[in-house]
């Protein structure tokens, strides 16, 4: 199936490029020149990457950015600016951003990042792509990265909130230990099988009334994990 691509980019010359590039990759591009457009055009489900210029007129990449994930949660989102400050860079990461590029950047090098998000996106077709999603007297807010349980609130960290969607999203089933590393740490240095089930010994600290004995969060050894409501 065709990838959809949403592109944000209000330098005309550089828009046309781009755009140009990705279509000659085979992808289907709508394009935005400033941010109130890309807010009206984007619809979750519709598209299988964002790219977002952080300086846009009307509404700059950042709101755009804090805009589509309170609609969706799981596409990827690709950030293009002119700034290299780490100040700017880890505001967009905090918003729910993927990735960062700073202009000017090597035509090659933006599409294997392009290629690389779209292989890393954990959407699957029909799944719910709700902000919040509850369990028991359990919430998760994938949004803004809170969850509830067991009579508290916390924050948790994307990476977390990756994990529990996409446990969630296989309800019942088992999800290898290997698709999980592919999916979620991708071009990162892969952990130890250990750091995944600190992960889920912490999902169970926080979800589980008796962690020793699960009722959501289970691990199948030698095999990978489960999610089961």
């Amino acid at each position: 199936m065709e990838k959809r691509i949403l592109l944000a980019e209000d330098e005309e010359n550089l828009l046309k490029t781009i755009r140009l590039n990705l279509e000659l990759e085979g992808y289907s591009v709508v394009s935005a020149i400033d941010g109130e457009s890309a807010i009206r055009v984007f619809e979750p489900g519709e598209f299988d990457l964002v790219i977002l210029d952080v300086m846009l007129p009307l509404v700059n990449g950042f709101d755009i950015c804090s805009a589509i994930r309170e609609k969706d949660t799981s596409v990827p989102i690709l950030f293009l600016t002119a700034k290299a400050e780490g100040e700017d860079r880890v505001r967009g990461l905090k918003l729910g951003a993927d990735d960062y590029l700073t202009k000017p950047f090597h035509l090659e090098e933006f599409l294997l990042r392009v290629q690389n998000l779209l292989k890393r996106s954990v959407r699957k077709e029909g799944v719910n792509l709700m902000a919040t999603y509850s369990f028991g007297s359990n919430s998760i807010n994938f949004g803004s990265y809170e969850a509830s349980g067991n009579g508290q609130n916390w924050s948790i960290t994307k990476r977390e909130a990756e994990l529990l969607r996409l446990l969630i999203s296989r309800n019942g089933e088992v999800v290898s230990r290997d698709e999980i590393l592919e999916k979620l740490w991708r071009d990162d240095a892969q952990p130890t099988g250990r750091a995944i089930d600190n992960y889920i010994l912490s999902f169970r600290k926080y979800f589980e009334s008796n962690p020793k004995e699960p009722r959501y969060f289970h691990s199948i050894r030698g095999v990978g994990y489960r999610f089961t409501e």
